[in-house]
């Protein structure tokens, strides 16, 4: 069982920028997909952002496309998401996500949640 624990989150004037980190207990890391869902309220929960196990391919929805960037350090067993130019649409509860599939990904294992507020 994956464990992910996400942190980083807050309130930040539009604008601004937020790093958010999620670190995983699993000790073959390495092996995992690792991405970020969001979901604002009355809003479908939306696939942010992934990355291959090596860091190879990465994926970007086009509502973040040029503003986030994903990336992962397997000797931390840790994943990032750099949130730059934020805007109160960007404001949500993100999730961090793995998947041990890199083809047919349905990400198994989930975080808590850490909550981003962008105001305006």
């Amino acid at each position: 069982q994956v464990q992910l624990v996400e942190s980083g989150g807050g309130l930040v004037q539009a604008g601004g920028s937020l790093r958010l980190s999620c670190a995983a207990s699993e000790r073959t890391f390495g092996n995992y997909v690792m991405g970020w869902f969001r979901q604002a309220p009355g809003k479908e929960r939306e696939l942010v952002a992934w990355i291959s196990s090596r860091g190879a391919s990465t994926y970007y929805a086009d509502s973040v496309k040029g503003r986030v960037t994903i990336s992962r350090d397997n000797a931390k067993n840790t994943v990032y998401l750099q949130m730059n130019s934020l805007g109160p649409e960007d404001t949500a509860v993100y999730y961090c996500v793995a998947d041990p599939q890199y083809h047919d990904r349905r990400w198994p294992y989930w975080g808590q949640g850490t909550q981003v507020t962008v105001s305006s």
